[in-house]
């Protein structure tokens, strides 16, 4: 296949971390950064069936308009349930700062002794607008970016600020 023969690899010598865990310079304190997709049984333990249905499966009945009910972004069951996981995952983990994605649901958390350190950093699948945590001068922000216009028509990308800023050393 010529195809095929053209193919060269994006990133050589690349190594791939299911997770990393960054150490704040001035508090010490660890945040602990993944997927999220460890708490969500279909794509983390069935992932060949996942793969398989979504590949074979899920393509042409979204043709049709149906949706992956598997999906945690879609389903707001199974979000709930693969969050819940991960705060409890966090709560017997000495309630590390645990920041995550895959559910593409925003989350942000105050310090306080009944709040478990659970961060989303939400979606960046959106054609207008992403939102991230950004972690900056000791604080942390849950923010979005977008495009708006502006009064003369110009489109601009604009950041604004969700939840936050929070000081990390206020996180116990």
């Amino acid at each position: 296949n010529t195809q095929n023969d053209r193919i060269e690899p994006l990133f050589t010598g690349i190594q791939c971390h299911e997770a990393l865990v960054l150490v704040h310079q001035e508090t010490n304190q660890e945040l602990f950064l993944t997927h999220g997709h460890q708490a969500d049984f279909m794509n983390y333990i069935g992932w060949k069936i996942n793969r398989f249905m979504v590949r074979i499966l899920w393509k042409p009945l979204q043709i049709w308009g149906i949706s992956d009910p598997t999906s945690p972004a879609k389903n707001y069951i199974e979000r709930i349930k693969i969050e819940l996981r991960i705060k409890k995952w966090i709560e017997n983990n000495n309630r590390k700062i645990t920041i995550v994605g895959h559910t593409h649901r925003p989350s942000f958390s105050y310090p306080s002794p009944n709040s478990t350190p659970y961060f989303n950093d939400g979606s960046c699948v959106h054609t207008r607008s992403i939102t991230g945590i950004e972690i900056a001068n000791g604080t942390i922000t849950l923010i979005k970016w977008f495009i708006d216009t502006k009064e003369n028509g110009i489109l601009q990308v604009v950041r604004e600020v969700l939840e936050g800023p929070t000081n990390l050393k206020d996180y116990k």
